[in-house]
């Protein structure tokens, strides 16, 4: 008797490739799985014999690609860039009309793109989906970003919709208990139709950035409250446990708790003071900030946590420079007890967070222009709610926003997220004063302070910026009793300086 073909197949069976295939076993969906290194495949089968004919590991290239049902779809699982061409390449001579290629890596969006235009050319469907949620969430439930055409997504909308991440439909929290073999039933997935090609990968690639200023905003939390309070990372790991109860309540908050009250097995000290303050990064937060200047799209938080990075990579200069280099010698006095800071890092760190997603949503909204995608704002907020490393109960007010006014131009015009920081903003305010004053950094505290500042300010000193321009290099300025888009020149080296419309 034959085994009937495979609904699917992955190739690269690195650990986050491993836990995809399992959790689509798991599903109900037979899978073909491939590597280079036949061993690795071999290993994995043995491991996980008892799936039987809803796993099957192949040694050969052709075998692997004829397991499966027609059109093929075949999930890339490998490192992104050349990598992930030298499979692509390696397939298309197997493939037929309508087949599917799905990269579920970190790609650019931009290869992405290319990858999509030159396989169209040949009648094959190119996905590029992001996968948000690391190994846990590959393996029970991750958050899913797929760009493609709407054909390519018909064909991979049953798997992924039941392989993501699914939440309350009421609540938009998380449900919990998946395990091996039993998934959670019920709830809505956390995986929707982003948009044609690249669209995917743009999503998740903003994504992370907003994760890289999520992470560095709850450091900078931890450090002023080490510094100015004086607390354990036992105690602030408490504290972080008991924000996660309320608005704050996140996957990355909740993990903080968790590691500030672990301890050192080897030491007994604390286990994130032998930790290297030396972060290192994969290059997506970099990409955000970079696009977002080519854009010129305000985005400074995300950019302050990647530079945040940067700057605690170099470990030796920094050990250096605090032999040499002093900060405040007096530290003032606060005005309150520890609670009430406390209190107030908590309502500064909430109003940073409101501020680096609407930078990141800007940015979004900029490059359906530039890419002529069409992006759904609230969906993509509804995604992120289960399975992501972003996962929170904030983002349900970013979904209930855009249901709103789907044309929302800014998150801090939304009436929740205006209240919220005008609650909130005088001890935000104080904080970043605290963290000044004490010689504290926070970057993103302070950087989505200036946002928000600046784009609350109906007239900003670049007024002066564009007459310093016009002065040394003729670049011409608008003028505010005229039209916009109506452009002018002084002669500045003319002792008269008479103006001429340009």
């Amino acid at each position: 008797m034959n085994t009937p073909n495979s609904d699917i197949g992955l190739i690269g069976l690195a650990v986050m490739g491993q836990n995809l295939a399992l959790n689509i076993a798991d599903h109900g969906f037979p899978i073909s799985v491939y590597n280079r290194t036949y061993s690795k495949t071999s290993g994995f089968l043995e491991e996980n014999a008892g799936l039987g004919d809803k796993l099957r590991g192949f040694e050969n290239l052709e075998d692997f690609i004829s397991s499966l049902e027609k059109p093929r779809k075949i999930i890339i699982m490998v490192q992104a860039g050349n990598a992930t061409d030298a499979v692509i390449d390696s397939l298309v001579p197997h493939l037929e009309e309508n087949d599917i290629i799905i990269d579920g890596g970190n790609a650019k969006w931009t290869d992405t793109i290319n990858r999509e235009r030159r396989l169209s050319e040949k009648n094959l469907h190119f996905v590029g989906s992001g996968v948000s949620g690391g190994e846990e969430g590959a393996r029970f439930g991750p958050s899913l970003m797929p760009g493609c055409s709407e054909e390519a997504w018909r064909q991979i909308e049953p798997i992924w919709q039941s392989i993501s991440a699914k939440v309350d439909a009421h609540s938009g929290k998380p449900l919990e208990g998946a395990i091996p073999g039993k998934p959670v039933q019920g709830g809505v997935p956390c995986s929707a139709y982003i948009g044609t090609d690249g669209s995917g990968h743009y999503v998740k690639m903003v994504h992370n950035g907003i994760e890289y200023g999520d992470m560095q905003m709850i450091c900078e939390a931890f450090h002023l409250m080490t510094e100015v309070t004086g607390l354990s990372p036992d105690a602030i790991g408490d504290i972080f446990t008991t924000w996660n109860e309320g608005d704050l309540d996140s996957f990355l908050v909740e993990i903080t708790g968790d590691i500030l009250k672990q301890t050192d097995p080897r030491t007994g000290k604390p286990f994130v003071e032998i930790v290297m303050d030396a972060a290192g990064q994969k290059g997506t937060g970099k990409w955000t900030s970079v696009n977002a200047l080519d854009m010129g799209v305000p985005a400074p938080t995300v950019a302050e946590a990647v530079f945040a990075r940067c700057l605690s990579a170099v470990k030796a200069e920094r050990v250096s420079a605090s032999e040499i280099l002093n900060g405040p010698s007096v530290k003032p006095d606060l005005e309150g007890g520890a609670e009430e800071i406390i209190t107030a890092i908590r309502d500064a760190l909430y109003c940073s967070k409101i501020c680096s997603y609407a930078q990141g949503f800007q940015l979004m909204r900029e490059a359906q222009k530039e890419y002529d995608w069409k992006l759904n704002f609230g969906e993509i907020a509804q995604i992120w709610r289960g399975g992501c490393i972003i996962r929170a109960a904030f983002l349900q007010k970013i979904t209930e926003a855009y249901q709103k006014d789907p044309s929302l131009s800014n998150l801090l015009l939304d009436d929740y997220f205006r209240e919220c920081i005008e609650k909130y903003q005088a001890n935000w305010r104080k904080v970043v004063s605290i963290a000044v004053s004490y010689g504290v950094p926070v970057p993103t505290f302070s950087s989505a302070l200036a946002y928000y500042d600046g784009y609350r300010n109906e007239r900003l000193p670049q007024n002066l910026l564009q007459a310093q321009r016009d002065y040394f290099g003729a670049h011409t300025y608008e003028r505010v009793d005229e039209p916009r888009g109506n452009h002018f020149h002084i002669d500045w080296p003319h002792p008269d300086r008479p103006e001429e419309k340009c």
